[in-house]
């Protein structure tokens, strides 16, 4: 049988372009989700330098380039709803960073902390809920140097700082629907209202914070047991102006995220509103924006999609009978295993379309929310927040893979069970 002509795609007609029966289109987008979500996984491919983000663009590229999906399709499948959520998040998070904010409220912390059981708590408490306003991600880089530093002044082991640095950023910031990247997913995608979510997790991340200071001080008892030889004065450098106009952005922000306005349009004229300034120019606020994760969204919205469009996704809730985890234990169990597999945020875009065919499907997402994100706490390369605090780390205070493991079993498990019981 002849093969119909190939369409003409602008800068794709330089790729030879592939006319695929069903069957090889299948295979085609296996081998390619496969291939894409190994090196997700892992953060890299042996041999070469391809990390998480060039993987998802290869991914995305050959999807079109082999025709499992053509380029229109693939542009569809990007959800602009979500990148135009994450980049006015950014740009209000870079803001405050440059004022000076996150390394304010941590050094008003660790002023006030006494013994190293205040210390912990503090911490604790300034990550989960900096983490809640804001991208966890951003808390955990602007925070890192400053453990460091106070527990360097203080004479104390950093780990079980760090350790709590990492682990309470990830529950904190399960409490809204701006607090992740994953749950910025599940917020475009199921029109859950803010508020509505806020209400119902919000009692899942005090209850999973509380949780992890326990773990922590029960595994680090020794450390916590002896006082502080000397006390520590950190300092921190604030531009009052900018932090002042950026918490009055963020603020009105939240009252309209309350307020059941569109999530993405909101970030993004905070955002931009911070731009019209004669103080800051737009380009120190653009290197804030962490646009490898941008990227990497948009490679893998196409990744899946067109794994989903060729018919991959339902094979894969077939062998894993996804279909019957209705209740919130076995979708709170198939959850977590997926998104250690193949990472939180990707495992969330696999039950975008399937979430909507539960029963109840409003609890369906808050689970999911709560379980992907509290999944990254298991394991050091669990989530990208707990890269963050190795990688800031790693000259000074190595965390090692079994070290953080003494701390993110107890606490992945404990929080899992609790959020299961109260969703």
């Amino acid at each position: 049988m002849a093969r119909a002509p190939l369409r003409r795609a602008g800068a794709l007609d330089l790729v030879p372009q592939l006319d695929l029966r069903a069957e090889e289109r299948l295979l085609t987008a296996a081998v390619l989700f496969l291939a894409t979500y190994v090196v997700v996984a892992l953060g890299r491919l042996p041999g070469l330098r391809l990390d998480r983000t060039g993987a998802a663009v290869v991914g995305a590229a050959f999807m079109v380039a082999l025709r499992v999906v053509t380029p229109e399709q693939a542009y569809a499948l990007v959800d602009m709803g979500t990148l135009v959520l994450l980049f006015g998040m950014m740009v209000i998070v870079g803001h405050l960073k440059l004022a000076g904010f996150f390394r304010w409220a941590g050094v008003t912390v660790a002023k006030h902390a006494r013994t190293p059981h205040r210390l912990l708590a503090g911490l604790i408490t300034v990550a989960g809920v900096l983490s809640a306003l804001f991208v966890n991600d951003t808390v955990c880089l602007a925070l890192t140097p400053l453990v460091l530093e106070v527990t360097a002044a203080l004479g104390v082991r950093a780990t079980p700082f760090l350790l709590a640095l990492a682990t309470a950023s990830n529950i904190g910031s399960v409490a809204t629907l701006t607090g992740n990247p994953q749950n910025m997913l599940i917020g475009v995608a199921s029109h859950i209202p803010y508020a509505t979510f806020f209400r119902s997790l919000l009692p899942v991340a005090i209850g999973g914070l509380v949780l992890d200071f326990l773990v922590v001080a029960a595994v680090y008892r020794r450390d916590l047991a002896r006082p502080f030889p000397a006390p520590a004065h950190p300092r921190a450098k604030v531009h009052g102006f900018l932090m002042a106009k950026g918490l009055a952005a963020a603020v009105t922000m939240l009252g309209f995220f309350f307020a059941g306005a569109n999530i993405s349009v909101v970030a993004l004229t905070a955002g931009a509103a911070l731009l019209l300034t004669r103080r800051v120019k737009p380009e120190k606020v653009f290197l804030e924006v962490n646009w490898n994760l941008l990227t990497l969204f948009a490679g893998l919205f196409v990744v899946v999609g067109a794994a989903r469009e060729a018919g991959l996704t339902e094979r894969i809730f077939e062998v894993l009978h996804a279909r019957e985890a209705h209740s919130p234990g076995s979708l709170t169990a198939l959850s977590a295993v997926l998104s250690n597999l193949v990472s939180n945020v990707p495992a969330v875009m696999l039950f975008i379309p399937l979430v909507p065919q539960f029963p109840d499907p409003d609890r369906a997402w808050r689970v999911l929310a709560m379980s992907s994100t509290f999944a990254g706490n298991l394991t050091l390369v669990g989530s990208i927040a707990n890269l963050i605090v190795a990688e800031g780390a790693r000259r000074v205070s190595p965390l090692t893979f079994r070290e953080y493991l003494k701390v993110g079993v107890p606490v992945t498990v404990s929080t899992l069970v609790l959020g299961a019981l109260l969703l």
